[in-house]
């Protein structure tokens, strides 16, 4: 019988495992030139997705956290393992004379991948890992207090401050670094991560305070430290590279560069001293040293080899393509492969660790949409629901203040990675608002509702910005070591001590206290398990997650279901009051554009939806901000930071750090979204501002799509790369496809809608081979075949009737739409877009809705209920 693509495949590649460890044994050389570039190139393919924890498995086979299991994935994993022995690894391994050891670049076995959450790399795949990554923490000589700041005490950056103390000579990313290495003849030393990252903590703690790896790093490299939030262009650029030649990736990331910025060995994180099965940080940093000293020549021509190959590999391109492909085959091969993943008891499409995956819910929203009426076309809706129900009622939420953690490290949704993202609230909320346009459960809004309340509360600047994350560590007590989740976790004697009211009318006696820890699930021992908590620090504590519904709760114990909610309301709010006397966790206070953009998006969706102004005033707030504080008139760019002042103010960088095309792409969703929930069309005339600045620094106009970064920005770097990844966040090059076919919706401008053409064609094979790599592309290939809806409002924006018609579409999941507002202003900046417009009328001078396709209008519509069975069709 034929063997199915990618067995064939698995099967080849298993084939040059042998070969593979020759090389680990005996460097490069041993390796023949074709092989050599084989395996770089099917490395580079299996890159981590960013919401995944394994990479896709050649051919056409879905990604490993989608389960895609059996003899396939299990080749893979260890043909993937032996092809990044290859090339500088493989170089390293022999060198170090410690064949065994595996150099901090091999994944443990809970697995994780870049962008999502940071990482050890190197713990042993035997060896258990709690919340949040934790492992085993080597002693280290204690550093010597250091009193004078290095120059990073200059920087604006979080993450670089925290740094700023170190025993090591750092220098942010930029020329003074570059010229030095250069000048110097010394490798580049080039640490990368954010400021909420636990692992880049441990490394900072162990490693780079320490007095002796401090006088490695400042007298044998050139040591640089990059925020990856600043930098995403160094970030993407470098984790490529790491991904490429290791079996995965996360932060921090340490790589080691030639003074001309190509890589030639990299990692993740690095225990400062050598274990049994892993290699210290010390021992590397000499190793590498003495090979630049002795064999500088090989280093730079394998630095040359491996980029060589990445240049080929992550070329993304129309080529001899005039089409995108069929968006019927793309998204039924992609929900197959979803649902060949998908976790049917607690929803989610991994075992563990589990993430939120926003861009995967609204592809199945989308795609229910429009196979509602097929045979088992409830299926994708009933996957989605189901998922975001299990993680509301998970302790990946948090119960008591709200908003979601990063992700689960188990497959319950029950102990999560305590940091909390602003990009994961954002998006969420709509996820959870799109969920209750659909179904009409108000379980959703509230959930909904909750995140932005949490946003609102804890991550809002004064200015009407917001901040990017708080930390998963914090100190149980003031003075104390920093623990991760000790400011949410809670024990039973607490528990009772803050609830302690007998309940009235219940079967047996019973306090509030007992019916929150009976509903939640917690008990005396604790509910974390031991697996998940290696070092003890969990022991007795207890994460909330919901147990029981309401009704059973109300059962067991005999009581009215309203009373049980007020109940637990009540308890979970003096546990909210009495938690603000803990210390909390850090808040990283920068404020990025393209987060923020999402945060508009967040806002004006979720308070149109749900018919509440103050979450829209939110929104604009946030808009505001952006163009007072990241917006340079004058030469019509984004910046991408600013940071929070002392006294409420702004801050920014000096020279600033100039926006890139995330920041653009999600900051003109984000006004788009605006201008529908508010009908300013103020918002819309400076998306299309920000589109055409979009267009003139990122376009690539041989290839197709948008590159990540601008020419001039990335000047030297080995690579410009096109993100083709939905992860954590959507790819820029996704959600630019929707901004283009919306922006064609209300203007009408021919370019645009060939832009959208040429970049989906420019990305046709990456959707072929994985699809369910770009789920939200996927999604804007759908609207492009199927075309969007224009729907027309034509009344006066203050009157009952016309609100009464714009919340009927607000209320009604349509995706693929733009909602206009025309006033009867043949002066107003839409009519002069769109001269159709002025050939609407109100009929018997009411607010009349018109719903457009293919340049043909409805018939007239005045009434609610027979907009929404038009728009529901």
């Amino acid at each position: 019988m034929a063997l199915a693509p990618h067995i064939r495949e698995s099967r080849l590649l298993a084939g040059r495992v042998t070969q593979a460890k020759a090389v680990f044994r005996d460097g490069p050389q041993a390796l023949k030139p074709g092989l050599h570039r084989f395996a770089i190139l099917l490395s580079a393919t299996w890159r981590r997705s960013e919401t995944r924890h394994s990479a896709p498995s050649p051919g056409e086979d879905p990604p490993a956290a989608l389960r895609a299991s059996g003899p396939p994935l299990a080749a893979c994993r260890w043909v993937s393992l032996g092809a990044a022995m290859l090339g500088a690894r493989a170089w390293m391994g022999r060198s170090l004379r410690l064949p065994r050891a595996r150099l901090g670049l091999t994944a443990s076995r809970r697995g994780s991948s870049s962008r999502d959450k940071d990482r050890s790399a190197t713990v042993n795949s035997s060896v258990p890992m709690p919340a949040g990554g934790k492992g085993s923490r080597p002693s280290c000589p204690p550093a010597t207090p250091q009193k004078a700041p290095n120059r990073l005490i200059n920087e604006k950056s979080p993450y670089l401050l925290q740094h700023a103390y170190n025993p090591v000579d750092w220098y942010p990313w930029g020329q003074e670094a570059f010229d030095k290495a250069r000048k110097e003849n010394k490798p580049i030393f080039l640490s990368v991560g954010y400021s909420t990252c636990h692992w880049c903590h441990m490394m900072e703690e162990e490693s780079f305070q320490n007095e002796e790896i401090g006088r490695l790093l400042s007298e044998d490299f050139i040591s640089v430290k990059v925020d990856r939030e600043e930098r995403p262009d160094v970030d993407k650029v470098f984790m490529t590279f790491v991904q490429a030649t290791s079996s995965g990736g996360g932060w921090p990331m340490n790589v080691w560069l030639t003074p001309n910025l190509q890589p030639f060995v990299g990692g993740t994180y690095f225990p400062p001293e050598d274990g049994l099965t892993r290699v210290g940080f010390r021992t590397v940093l000499m190793r590498i040293r003495d090979q630049w000293k002795q064999n500088k020549n090989t280093l730079l021509e394998n630095s040359q080899r491996v980029t060589t190959a990445l240049l080929a590999r992550s070329e993304i391109s129309m080529g001899d393509r005039q089409l995108p492909p069929s968006a019927a085959t793309m998204n039924t091969r992609c929900f197959q492969q979803l649902d060949e993943g998908y976790d049917e008891e607690y929803g989610g499409f991994a075992e563990a660790p589990k993430f939120p995956t926003p861009v995967i819910l609204n592809f199945l929203f989308s795609y229910w949409l429009t196979h509602r009426l097929t045979q088992d076309g409830s299926r994708p809706q009933q996957m989605a629901l189901h998922t975001l129900k299990m993680m509301a009622n998970g302790g990946i939420r948090d119960h008591v203040g709200q908003g979601f953690h990063r992700y689960s490290t188990d497959r319950q949704w029950h102990v999560p990675h305590f940091e909390k993202m602003l990009y994961d609230q954002a998006q969420l909320a709509v996820a959870y608002s799109q969920a209750f346009q659909i179904s009409g459960d108000e379980f959703y809004s509230e959930v909904a509702k909750g995140i932005l309340q949490y946003v609102s509360r804890s991550l809002n600047h004064r200015s009407g910005g917001f901040y990017s994350a708080e930390d998963a560590d914090s100190p149980p007590e003031r003075g104390s070591r920093p623990k991760e989740g000790a400011f949410y976790v809670w024990t039973v004697k607490e528990i009772q001590q803050l609830l302690p009211d007998p309940v009235q009318g219940a079967t047996e006696p019973l306090t509030s206290g007992q019916l929150l820890m009976k509903h939640y699930g917690l008990t005396e021992a604790g509910n974390i398990s031991p697996s998940q908590d290696p070092n003890g620090e969990l022991q007795g504590q207890n994460v909330l997650t919901v147990r029981y519904s309401l009704e059973l709760t109300a059962a067991r114990f005999g009581l009215d279901v309203e009373a049980v909610r007020t109940l637990l309301t009540t308890g979970l709010e003096k546990l909210f009051q009495a938690r603000k006397h803990r210390p909390k966790p850090h808040l990283d206070s920068k404020m990025l554009a393209a987060w923020n953009g999402l945060m508009v998006s967040g806002f004006a969706v979720t308070g149109a939806v749900l018919g509440i102004d103050k979450l829209i005033n939110y929104a604009t707030n946030c808009a505001k901000f952006l163009k007072r504080h990241m917006f340079d008139v004058a030469s019509g760019r984004l910046k991408r930071t600013c940071y929070a002042g002392n006294g409420g103010t702004v801050e920014h960088s000096n020279p600033p750090c100039w926006g890139f095309l995330e920041d653009y792409t999600f900051v003109v969703r984000g006004l788009l979204d605006l201008y529908e929930a508010s009908q300013e069309s103020s918002w819309l005339e400076w998306a299309l501002r920000l589109q055409d600045t979009q267009d003139r620094l990122f376009w690539d106009s041989r290839g197709g799509g948008y590159f990540c970064s601008e020419a001039e920005l990335g000047s030297g770097l080995p690579l410009r790369l096109k993100d083709d990844q939905d992860g954590a966040e959507p790819s820029a090059n996704s959600v630019s496809a929707h901004n283009l076919l919306r922006l064609h919706g209300f203007t009408g401008h021919k370019d645009w809608m060939d832009k959208c053409v040429c970049l989906l064609t420019a990305f046709s094979e990456r959707m072929r081979r994985v699809p369910v790599a770009l789920p939200e592309m996927v999604r804007a290939l759908s609207a492009h075949q199927q075309t969007l809806k224009q729907i027309v409002i034509c009344g006066d924006p203050q009157a009952k009737d016309t609100k009464a018609l714009l919340q009927c579409v607000h209320s009604t999941f349509v995706p693929n739409k733009v909602l206009i507002l025309a006033d009867g202003d043949p002066s107003s900046f839409l009519s002069r877009q769109l001269p159709f417009l002025s050939t609407l009328r109100r009929l018997e001078d009411r607010a009349t809705a018109y719903v457009c396709e293919n340049q043909a209008c409805s018939m007239p519509i005045t009434e609610p209920c027979e907009l929404r069975k038009l728009l529901r069709q």
